[in-house]
């Protein structure tokens, strides 16, 4: 069969996996997971590894467009209205995910490589997942408030901390000598490109709406752009995902119009998302499963405690309400898309035998995250007396 046959093959597999986790009430990622773990080369083998390594182009698609829509939640205004708070409170929550997951990983004597790059991973969240909770049960309060920006900045700490570790990680496995140059600058250096040259996509995409006025258009204008980032960051070696964070960033704030054409390209990544998720799911190798159980465990468990302990010193220091407090760790346990994303890049940038184990804890956890996670954030937003539905 031809790869046609295969994409839609996955398509129907996480479609239909969605009437069954339906029944129990299980987001929609959950369904695409499962369903690329069963079709997938370790379970029922319809889907080859040699086949699946030609669906690398849908990945990366997939990836750029998901730091694309993390753009969007970055407009001025917002960032405004929500004040230093929630950006004090983003940095605490995202740190101490990142050092207690490193430090705890590292103390229980696990690869110093795979310790770096979960602490790195284990910073972004989930804001479709959360969105969707909100959305459902109309919740309204100062816990709901400060926890849309939240989970849409960190985010963007997670990028940030990823491309710094993979550099890190990278020299440590070359054993080069530690430089403050190879370690921190470089890859600073390499953010700074990716958020410049994002930067400027955007401005010459708002600028092509002025000559592309139809609405189908400016919605091709925004897809090209994005796998223009995509296609530019991989020639150049910089990070697709903040080069197409910083676009998404940068076009809300200058089109006015931009959140009606974003609400298209929404629909038009729909697919594109549930095959990314699928495919996510096939890669899980599950013959490494019994090797990082007790690491996946400790993953799961040291990265809660870093979010809930960061959020609660985050609120004490910017004097939020003890609802806010108490509750806003609990909301930010769901990880999904960007961390997926993540651990799919550290295939291409690290050697298989750390790069499979890191991303095979990630979407354990993951599946892991999604089944409690947004029942996790429901409580929190009950307590907090936030559900009006």
């Amino acid at each position: 069969m031809n790869t046609l046959f295969y994409i839609a093959l996955a398509m129907i597999g996480g479609l239909l996996m969605t009437r069954l986790t339906r029944l129990v009430r299980l987001p929609n990622v959950t369904a695409y997971l499962i369903a690329g773990v069963l079709i997938g080369p370790y379970v029922l083998n319809l889907v080859g590894s040699e086949t699946l390594s030609g669906f690398s182009i849908i990945t990366e698609c997939a990836l750029g467009f998901i730091a694309f829509s993390i753009g969007d939640e970055f407009k001025l205004k917002n960032l405004k209205a929500i004040g230093k708070s929630a950006l004090l409170i983003t940095a605490f929550e995202s740190l101490f995910a990142v050092i207690c997951t490193m430090s705890i990983t590292l103390l229980c004597g696990f690869q110093p490589v795979v310790c770096i790059m979960l602490g790195a991973l284990s910073a972004s969240t989930a804001p479709a997942a959360t969105l969707l909770i909100v959305r459902q049960y109309k919740a309204k309060g100062p816990l709901t408030d400060m926890l849309l920006p939240v989970v849409a900045a960190d985010d963007a700490v997670g990028l940030i901390s990823y491309s710094i570790c993979v550099s890190l990680a990278q020299g440590m496995i070359a054993h080069t000598a530690f430089s403050v140059y190879g370690v921190l600058i470089k890859p600073l250096l390499t953010i700074a490109a990716s958020l410049l040259l994002g930067a400027l996509l955007g401005v010459v995409l708002a600028i092509s709406h002025r000559y592309f006025r139809s609405h189908t258009n400016r919605m091709s204008a925004c897809i090209a752009s994005v796998m223009i980032g995509v296609g530019l960051a991989d020639w150049l070696g910089l990070s697709n995902l903040l080069l197409c964070m910083a676009l998404g960033a940068v076009y809300v704030n200058i089109w006015n119009d931009s959140e009606r054409i974003l609400s298209c390209i929404d629909d038009w990544t729909y697919p594109l998302f549930l095959l990314f998720f699928v495919i996510s799911g096939a890669q899980l190798n599950l013959t490494t499963l019994p090797k990082v159980g007790l690491l996946g465990v400790i993953y799961v468990c040291a990265r809660f405690f870093g979010k809930f302990l960061g959020a609660y010193l985050g609120g004490t220091v910017t004097h939020q309400p003890a609802v806010v407090k108490q509750n806003l760790g609990w909301a930010l346990m769901p990880q999904a898309g960007v961390a997926i994303g993540m651990a799919t890049m550290a295939l291409k940038q690290l050697p298989g035998e750390y790069s499979q184990l890191i991303q095979t804890v990630i979407l354990s956890a993951t599946l892991i995250y999604e089944i409690v996670g947004p029942l996790a954030a429901k409580s929190a937003l009950a307590r907090a007396g936030e559900i009006h539905a």
